[in-house]
């Protein structure tokens, strides 16, 4: 497998661990200061590993709007995440921005980059989000909110506009540097979030030890992968193998919060296994184009 699949198979994985962190919070934590919270230590991590390793320098130029851009659609992201999450339910509103993102980065890609995912992409990308819908839908009850669903594709598009744009800023930026600026500039959005909801969750030793999972795990050392991986493999190929997050997190539910494994829920592992798996051999061993 290409080193740059591994990473960001690796950085899935961290990200796998946010729902079962989650549940474990305080029940005072509510999803949109759990988000912020998140942002801001995961953005200060980042930038203090930057300037450890000498990756930001005062001289050096930014492109302010792709900056922006990335900036403001990863913090766009959690907003509408979790808006999208809590009007049409946990399995829908996961599934749907989750989904879509990766059908949408390879749209978005091609139109901005002229990347050309190609069909090994297209079925493994269909495979993956297949199993995720019947790995998060499994045992749940489905109500569909309209204004819900158009949140979380909201959701998808915004972290597809964020790989698309970091992949830009990678190709002349550190990894470290662009995932820094990235998501300081992010928190920073987020502030008037933070200030206006109740963070006494965080008071508490599990509170605080979720946040700090949150932010060092999922934002620090997830991103930090995902941007070097990003930077060695196409947008649309990334953004397929992120679909190992809510494989992660089906996983982490069954074995941590002792949630039933269905027949519905074991087709939906096997069938993102499956696209995982596809996407990963390497081109010589298969007829199907990348």
């Amino acid at each position: 497998m290409p080193p740059g699949n591994w990473l960001i198979l690796a950085a899935a994985i961290c990200w796998g661990t946010t729902g079962t962190a989650q549940a474990l919070a305080p029940a005072s934590a509510q999803p949109g200061s759990i988000g912020a919270v998140r942002l801001v230590i995961g953005g200060t991590a980042l930038l203090m590993l930057a300037l450890w390793r000498g990756k930001l320098r005062r001289s050096e130029r930014w492109p302010i709007w792709p900056t922006l851009l990335a900036a403001g659609s990863i913090a766009a992201y959690q907003v509408f995440f979790f808006a999208g999450v809590e009007r049409s339910g946990v399995a829908v509103g996961t599934m749907v921005g989750i989904g879509s993102a990766p059908i949408l980065a390879g749209l978005i890609a091609f139109l901005v980059r002229g990347e050309r995912p190609g069909w090994r992409w297209a079925i493994a990308t269909f495979l993956a989000v297949l199993g995720c819908a019947l790995l998060i839908t499994a045992g749940s009850s489905i109500e569909v909110d309209p204004l819900g669903i158009l949140l979380a594709i909201g959701a998808g598009a915004a972290y597809a506009l964020f790989a698309v744009t970091s992949k830009g800023l990678l190709e002349s930026k550190p990894p470290e540097a662009v995932m820094a600026v990235i998501f300081c500039i992010g928190a920073l959005l987020l502030l008037p979030l933070l200030v206006s909801t109740d963070l006494s969750w965080l008071a508490s030793p599990r509170g605080l030890t979720v946040a700090l999972h949150l932010g060092l795990v999922t934002v620090a050392l997830a991103y930090s992968l995902f941007a070097r991986g990003l930077a060695l493999i196409p947008v649309a190929t990334a953004a397929t193998l992120t679909l190992a997050e809510p494989l992660t997190a089906g996983l982490l539910g069954i074995t941590v919060l002792n949630e039933k494994l269905t027949l519905a829920a074991f087709s939906g592992i096997l069938l993102i296994f499956a696209g995982l798996a596809l996407l990963s051999i390497p081109r010589k061993n298969l007829s199907v184009d990348q």
